[in-house]
């Protein structure tokens, strides 16, 4: 059985947000990690220093259903912070579409960016709001990889 207290502590706080980059935010729920989240990783991060932000259990269960997620928040957020790209990850304390938003507050990001799928109207409007720049980019696998969608690897 994994210890979930023992995960609590990765990667440390407060936020590592001092750069000369500009800081990339991202959400999702990263619940069945694979290729396709490891490509737009690679996108992202191509913009500046990466952040990623995983929804916490509750809100994913509100956001997806009952079935959802299948790992706790902590070890997803374990998973996405040990990808080389990604600079820190944190898991997010609010609710919504914008479960984030406390997160956002705290690393202040130049860039929110988002998939096709998690383009979302309140996203927009609150970057606009904030000074933030949104960006959505369109899902492209890997060269020589297939795409990838976690609905349809998981069925359901």
């Amino acid at each position: 059985m994994i210890d979930e207290e023992a995960l609590r502590g990765y990667p440390l706080d407060p936020p590592d947000v001092a750069s000369a980059k500009k800081k990339v935010l991202v959400t999702g729920c990263f619940d069945w990690f694979h290729s396709g989240h490891v490509r737009f990783f690679e996108e992202v991060a191509e913009l500046g220093d990466l952040f990623v932000v995983v929804g916490h259990d509750d809100n994913i269960k509100l956001l997806k259903g009952e079935s959802h997620p299948m790992f706790p928040a902590e070890q997803r957020r374990y998973m996405v912070g040990s990808v080389r790209l990604v600079k820190q990850a944190f898991v997010s304390s609010g609710n919504g579409w914008l479960d984030a938003e406390p997160e956002i507050e705290r690393i202040e990001p130049d860039i929110y960016a988002v998939n096709q799928d998690g383009d979302r109207p309140e996203k927009l409007d609150y970057c606009r709001t904030h000074g933030i720049e949104y960006r959505v980019l369109q899902r492209r696998p890997k060269e020589g990889l297939p795409k990838r969608e976690s609905t349809h690897l998981r069925g359901f």
